[in-house]
């Protein structure tokens, strides 16, 4: 059926959507799926179509990522038909029902969840699936090669070596990628790192990077950077690398399920074209793995996918109780960066885990005392040097200093209540203020954490200063901590060794 364009300046999260007129989508047909296909010449799309009684017939209402994809404009006379459903809903059915999922069944569901073929129930549906009964490192290894498939990717010479780094994450405080960049760049590696924002944290290295520099290049933007520096550090979302991932990714949140962890951190490291991979992960009782053996586990899994996928992957399990460094916040942790790489800071933890990782992956490539040469990059300036080249080339002040990057002008100091020593940090109090003091939106919110587990403390003396760049956010924040009596860092004597005593009766 040929209907006429009216354009709507409205974005709808990425999403295809069109409003129809009762009596049009009558005419058309009623889609069990809930979508119509459009067509504008060679270009089709398949929409999801929501129905008004106030539309005059014949007008068919886009939203505006539809116009954008087939180019239409107003009063276009374009066609519209019934979409039927997608092939790939049986397989979805026959996950549901235990069946293993093929290489084709793999394909044929990502490229229609890319395709916006699928209803979000159906997707929700598939991803349930993946969770209830399982996924296999084969099944793994279809997805991921369908992700990488469907989306762009970095294409690097074969003899071309290069990097890449992941952190599972749950951390405060995390911004070990933006030591680990540069170090490996300065020693004559590539990198090209591309990360994510925070979702449920104070801040994602996407958020933290872009206190500094822009983040949100187009891949053939940091292709360049990385030929010009060896390094990049850019916003995923804005590289179109596996956008499937995302699609799933706005299912899993709200459902709290990760099934396709695996596939979905590989499928981003392989369109980058990294060839050899270490994987951070964090462990600690308020982080994603509880326990040594369950990240040894899920380290094996990442190395075995890896094989699968033609790539050299290694894991570092590491400590995951207390924040990384004492910054929490983007703008606070990118000034406690560039102190780090250009200042010579001693942030011990932070430089030990960086240069740790740095070590890790440069062994795979047959790099000899390793953590030594990653020590002598930081130490020597050659890193924070590095480090400046990668800012210019993403188009920020290479010159910027630490105090250059604003943070939040109303602060707050919480003090001990007594003497003592830090004997547990609440990771998860941490995150939740920081959140509510406005990060990761409002970079320069966030808290710097004076005392670290197992410091001495004395009463009245600060172990937490907030910051925000809005003073309601504070003083709801405040209110919070002293009504609900939060104590996000734990006072006592000692640390105990034991936790519990159990007897056998």
């Amino acid at each position: 059926m040929l209907l006429r364009t009216k354009i709507l300046d409205i974005e709808a999260n990425g999403e295809y959507i069109v409003i129809l007129n009762q009596q049009d989508i009558e005419k058309i047909g009623f889609s069990e799926t809930g979508r119509v296909t459009i067509q504008k010449g060679e270009k089709k799309i398949t929409a999801i179509y929501n129905i008004s009684k106030d539309l005059q017939a014949g007008i068919i209402a886009v939203y505006r990522r539809v116009a954008e994809k087939l180019d239409l404009k107003e009063g276009d006379e374009i066609e519209v038909e019934s979409a039927p459903q997608p092939h790939s809903v049986e397989f979805i059915r026959r996950k549901i029902k235990g069946e293993k999922l093929t290489k084709e069944a793999a394909l044929a569901i990502v490229r229609d969840a890319v395709d916006n073929k699928l209803t979000k129930p159906e997707l929700a549906a598939f991803v349930t699936a993946l969770t209830t009964m399982g996924i296999d490192l084969d099944e793994a290894s279809y997805l991921t090669e369908a992700m990488v498939e469907t989306g762009k990717k970095m294409v690097w010479p074969e003899n071309e070596i290069v990097l890449d780094k992941h952190s599972i994450g749950g951390v405060p405080g995390d911004k070990t990628t933006m030591i680990v960049v540069p170090i490996v760049a300065s020693l004559g590696y590539k990198i090209p790192k591309s990360s994510s924002r925070a979702i449920t944290n104070v801040a994602g290295t996407a958020d933290r990077v872009e206190a500094i520099m822009p983040v949100e290049l187009s891949l053939e933007e940091a292709y360049e950077v990385v030929k010009k520096t060896n390094g990049c550090m850019v916003w995923g979302g804005n590289l179109d690398l596996a956008p499937a991932d995302d699609i799933f990714i706005k299912i899993e949140n709200p459902l709290k399920i990760d099934p396709l962890m695996l596939a979905s951190i590989m499928a981003k490291k392989k369109a980058m074209g990294s060839k050899y991979v270490v994987i951070d992960i964090p462990i600690g009782k308020e982080v994603k793995i509880k326990s040594v053996q369950d990240g040894e586990d899920l380290a094996r899994k990442f190395i075995e996918l890896g094989k699968k996928l033609g790539m050299k992957v290694n894991a570092l399990l590491t400590y995951g109780e207390q924040p990384i460094g004492h910054a929490i916040g983007p703008a606070l942790e990118a000034r406690e960066t560039l102190e780090v790489l250009t200042a010579n800071r001693i942030e011990a933890d932070l430089i030990d885990k960086a240069t740790d990782l740095v070590a890790t992956v440069l062994e795979m490539v047959g790099v000899e005392n390793a953590k030594q040469k990653a020590l002598e990059a930081l130490k020597s300036g050659k890193a924070g040097k590095k480090f400046r080249e990668i800012i210019e080339a993403q188009g920020g002040d290479p010159n910027i200093k630490p105090e250059d990057i604003p943070v939040g002008k109303y602060t707050s100091v919480i003090e001990a209540k007594r003497d003592g020593f830090v004997i547990l940090i609440r990771n998860s109090e941490l995150i939740k203020i920081g959140r509510m003091l406005g990060a990761p939106t409002y970079k320069g919110s966030g808290m710097i954490i004076h005392k670290k587990l197992g410091q001495k403390v004395k009463k009245n003396e600060p172990l937490l200063t907030l910051y925000s760049d809005n003073l309601n956010k504070l003083e709801k924040t405040l209110k919070y901590i002293e009504e609900n009596e939060i104590e996000p860092m734990v006072i006592g004597d000692k640390l105990e060794m034991t936790l519990k005593k159990i007897s056998y009766h």
